[in-house]
């Protein structure tokens, strides 16, 4: 069986293809704001290099945030497309569970959301100890953990990815994970 993965929510794009648990490729591009320039070739790339087509896709792993409300949607797009043009399946993560996979222990993860707020969690093993939430990074820090991961410094473990996603019954109504509005949609509510 064949799988993708792809999380586009931070500043650092994360691309995987899989055969069964053998990784076959992986990259990650630490390019804060060109996601859009790499996440279709890096990934056609990948396909290439394997001697694959999309066709042969069987799973598709999309991280759906939270994070930037740019980045969230690029791989979620790309999600549906594989759902809805190849006889893929499509499964979802969260992002920080995804950042936190390849560390051990109480992981504290999170992404920045300016002004002193983060989009974060903590896990352990895959499990959210505490819930992915939009949060002071004080208050957050507050909580019982052992090692940090932000956004630009984390690893993967594609395999835990593959155990814990879980499948999407209609892909053409994933949605990401946003956890707050955008600040455009916030001054118009503030009009209202």
């Amino acid at each position: 069986m064949f799988s993708l993965i792809c999380d586009s929510a931070t500043s650092t794009l994360y691309m995987a293809l899989l055969h069964d648990d053998e990784v076959l490729a992986e990259k990650y591009y630490v390019d804060g704001r060109n996601h859009s320039v790499h996440i279709v070739s890096g990934l056609a790339e990948m396909l290439k290099a394997n001697h694959l087509e999309a066709k042969n896709i069987d799973r598709f792993i999309c991280g759906i945030g939270p994070g930037s409300y740019t980045g969230v949607r690029m791989a979620v797009t790309v999600a549906k497309m594989f759902g809805a043009f190849m006889p893929t399946k499509v499964y979802q993560i969260s992002t920080l569970a995804l950042m936190s996979s390849a560390t051990s222990g109480k992981v504290l993860t999170y992404i920045d959301a300016r002004n002193g707020n983060v989009f974060g969690a903590i896990y352990e093993n895959g499990k959210p100890l505490v819930a992915d939430s939009f949060i002071a990074l004080a208050a957050l820090k507050e909580k019982a953990y052992d090692i940090e991961v932000a956004n630009g410094n984390f690893k993967v473990n594609p395999q835990l990815v593959l155990k814990l996603a879980t499948p999407v019954a209609e892909p053409d109504l994933l949605v990401p994970n946003y956890l707050r509005d955008t600040e455009a949609e916030r001054n118009l509510n503030a009009k209202l």
